[in-house]
């Protein structure tokens, strides 16, 4: 049996090896500098009211700002680009963060002065980054962790693969004169690990096999004092991972098997378990996609890098919570020894599985990684997927489905999204469900289930019939985890979301320190 582990010893670290993978910034010499500031709308058609950073910039510019926006009708989002109005400033970026007062929005299930915030904030770094100015302060607006947050990720690109020459301005964003430097350094910080989810969903996969995205999870979590183990073919053998080895067996590049261990709580607690699927490329195996769009099947790891990025953030947070990650890695390829429909295989728990479709594999390998789960002893398990693309059918990108044992947990998770404006929305987890993916003659479970609709209920159910037996949450990302339309604004159209990261550390935040007030907008 072999394995290998990376680990370090847990130290405070701005974890240096992420520098290069989330916002790639290099020495600020010689760079443009540009600011952003915000205003509000006012209540009277074209009343301009400026945030405290902004007016105070325009009494020192001798009211210019002001004379230089009149007329100008600025809404949520809208960006007025200024130049030659201080010599300090290359460019002035003047960006609105919508209506003044506005908070909790019940129907809409989300915080809006703080999604306001990370709108207009990012609206106006992705100005300037385009117009290639590499320093970029950020007014607080009324929330600095929000502005980090939207500007942090608005001038995210992925180009690592371009010459040098031929690549866009890589900005830096910082404070402008406010001080909450806590927040904001806590909202980058959230901000830069969903970029790191980003990277690892958009990096082409012949990049980003099982074994690169192993060495990446070592680059980016053992400075920060997460431990990485690495188990190999031999040790799923051993273990007797046989689903997860099945369905792997149609590509040339070997499956792997994570585990990350972040231990901030105490040695007696139990810990929670993230459980996240990991298929590098998804072809679907011998039931072939159609290639116009095959592509983006190269994020079918999202929820692995969601993972990522999230124990990074808890890690750099210092959250006092145990947490224990389990990612089976493989790639989804129509190979000679490939499962073909209707083969029948058994899991880590005895369960015999029909796979009917093996575009269906998700589900399959999760089965094994949480069985093998059990023996973690965890007080919640959250699993993390593109599962369907029922999901998307039915939320589009607006919201990430979540299924959920346990109301408690549900009504903590939907805080968490509406804080971060990433938000979630709840999927029914009733056991006709479990009867239709179980009530089969020749197997225990089918991959598919029988009936008509209800994908993503389905696959939720199939999970359940692997999990640990302790409050369950799943989270269907399909919609949401991939590659962005363009809405929200500051998640660059075209490129992978990195989502539901944000919400995710968010709730195990509320789970770790809940009694926290959050801060005020």
């Amino acid at each position: 049996m072999r394995f290998w582990r990376f680990v370090l010893k847990k130290f405070d670290c701005n974890c240096v090896s992420t520098r290069s993978f989330a916002n790639a910034a290099c020495g600020e010499g010689g760079k443009k500098k540009g600011l952003v500031l915000g205003t509000m709308e006012g209540c009277k058609v074209g009343e301009i009211k400026f945030t405290s950073a902004a007016a105070k910039f325009n009494e020192e510019t001798g009211n210019k700002l002001l004379e230089l926006l009149q007329g100008q009708e600025l809404s949520l989002g809208k960006v007025k680009v200024i130049h030659n109005l201080n010599p300090d400033y290359y460019a002035v970026a003047v960006a609105c963060a919508g209506p003044e007062g506005v908070g909790y929005n019940e129907n809409e299930i989300l915080d809006e002065c703080r999604e306001n915030i990370r709108i207009a904030s990012g609206a106006g770094a992705k100005a300037l980054n385009e117009i290639g100015i590499g320093v970029i302060l950020v007014d607080a607006f009324s929330n600095a962790a929000a502005a980090a947050e939207g500007s942090t990720l608005a001038i995210w690109r992925y180009q690592d693969l371009k010459k040098q020459e031929n690549r866009c301005t890589e900005s830096t964003v910082d404070l402008y004169e406010d001080p909450d430097t806590e927040g904001w350094t806590r909202g980058r910080v959230r901000a830069e690990s969903q970029n790191v989810a980003r990277k690892l969903e958009e990096t082409p996969a012949n990049h980003m096999t099982p074994m690169k995205f192993a060495q990446a999870a070592i680059d980016i979590l053992c400075p920060c004092g997460v431990q990485v183990d690495i188990r190999d073919k031999e040790w799923m053998v051993d273990k007797s991972l046989t689903a997860f080895l099945a369905m792997a067996r149609g590509s040339c590049d070997p499956p792997l098997f994570l585990e990350l261990s972040y231990c901030g709580g105490q040695e007696e607690d139990k810990p929670v378990l993230l459980v996240g699927k990991g298929v590098t490329f998804d072809s679907a195996g011998i039931c072939l996609k159609v290639c116009k769009g095959m592509d983006e099947w190269k994020a079918d790891m999202a929820g692995a890098a969601v993972i990522v990025g999230a124990m990074r953030a808890i890690a750099i947070l210092g959250l006092p919570i145990n947490v224990n990650a389990l990612i089976p890695l493989m790639e989804n390829m129509p190979g000679g020894m490939a499962l073909k429909p209707g083969d029948v295989i058994v899991s880590l728990n005895g369960k015999t599985i029909k796979v009917e479709n093996p575009d269906n594999e998700g589900r399959v390998i999760l089965a094994d990684a949480l069985a093998y789960g059990h023996k973690l002893k965890p007080c919640l398990t959250i699993n993390l997927a593109t599962l369907t693309v029922g999901i998307r059918s039915a939320l589009g990108s607006s919201a990430t489905g979540a299924f959920s044992t346990s109301e408690v947990v549900w009504e903590e998770l939907k805080k968490a999204g509406a804080n971060t404006g990433d938000r979630v929305w709840r999927m029914p987890a009733w056991k006709m469900f479990s009867d239709r993916v179980t009530n089969f003659l020749c197997c225990d479970v089918d991959n598919v289930g029988s009936g008509r609709g209800g994908t993503p209920c389905l696959g939720n159910a199939f999970l359940l019939e692997f999990a640990p037996p302790v409050d369950f949450l799943h989270m269907d990302m399909t919609g949401t985890g991939m590659r962005s339309g363009g809405n929200p604004l500051y998640l660059r159209k075209g490129l992978m979301t990195g989502r539901p990261t944000r919400t995710l550390i968010q709730f195990l935040a509320q789970m770790a320190c809940p009694l926290d007030k959050p801060s005020e907008c």
